[in-house]
């Protein structure tokens, strides 16, 4: 499938709500929630027929489409360089992920046996959460470079938070992921840009 503009922006927009809600749980230990499950959501869509259905429709990736067209306005001194940090860490390491078959393997059996767990503990309870982190933990921090988050102590330390940050990562490498097989690189980002700023100010347009 020959896949547009708007399904790489969509899909890019996807990593940056995750880098985004990642900066604001370290540094206030709270996110809103709606938008976390969304993120979340797209870890149990590998069979979407879309780029849109993963994110169940662009309201679900709304907060990343304004994080990323924000970014790509602004200045680099205004830019927000922890969230470009996160971002370009997740697109690193999705490379090495993507190279890691076994590893792939791992997270997709361990997602399925999750996903069967939802009948019994919703996306968002702690016990969901803990287990995606744990996978997270058991998985992709293994691989270097590691993703380093900064932020205030008292939240970093909070083991609901924590949970909630590796399973926003693991969210995030799953739109990397996603951005890679529409056909993002890094290259796009530097010598592109005004490409994705036009594509995400359309999207705005529809939220």
């Amino acid at each position: 499938m020959k896949h547009t503009k708007r399904d790489i922006t969509l899909a890019l927009a996807g990593v940056f709500q995750a880098a985004s809600l990642v900066k604001q749980i370290a540094n206030t230990g709270m996110a809103n929630t709606a938008i976390i499950e969304s993120s979340l959501e797209t870890l149990f869509k590998f069979d979407a027929p879309t780029v849109e259905d993963v994110y169940g429709g662009i309201a679900g990736v709304g907060h990343g489409i304004r994080t990323l067209n924000k970014q790509l306005s602004t200045s680099r001194e205004q830019r927000d360089i922890e969230i470009t940090r996160y971002v370009i860490s997740m697109l690193v390491l999705e490379k090495k992920l993507s190279a890691n078959k076994a590893m792939l393997n791992q997270i997709a059996n361990t997602l399925d046996e999750i996903k069967a767990g939802l009948e019994y503990f919703s996306l968002m309870h702690e016990n969901t959460l803990l287990k995606i982190g744990q996978l997270y933990k058991d998985t992709v921090s293994h691989l270097t470079p590691r993703i380093i988050v900064s932020g205030e102590q008292p939240y970093l330390s909070n083991e609901n938070n924590a949970s909630r940050v590796r399973a926003l990562l693991l969210a995030g490498l799953r739109s990397a992921i996603l951005w890679r097989q529409c056909g993002g690189s890094r290259w796009m980002i530097l010598f592109n840009r005004k490409s994705y700023l036009t594509e995400s100010t359309l999207l705005l347009r529809e939220l």
